[in-house]
């Protein structure tokens, strides 16, 4: 089982990279991948966005997690 999350938290990882160019596609990707993980896996996801897209997307990845969280 965990094994299985790590998998999608690198295959969300992926995807993220390759949609960064364009902000809609990078919600709406991080979106699905905050559904997608486990909520283990979201707090690792988390801080993996902010440290690689915070400078672009902070209040988009705060937001998403924010509402994905409370779910």
């Amino acid at each position: 089982m965990i094994e299985q999350g790590r998998k999608m938290l690198e295959m969300s990882q992926q995807v993220l990279e390759k949609v960064s160019f364009d902000p809609r596609l990078f919600r709406k990707e991080l979106v699905k991948a905050a559904k997608w993980v486990g909520q283990r896996d979201q707090l690792l996801l988390k801080a993996w966005c902010l440290a690689t897209f915070g400078h672009m997307y902070k209040d988009v990845i705060l937001e998403v997690f924010q509402r994905s969280m409370r779910a």
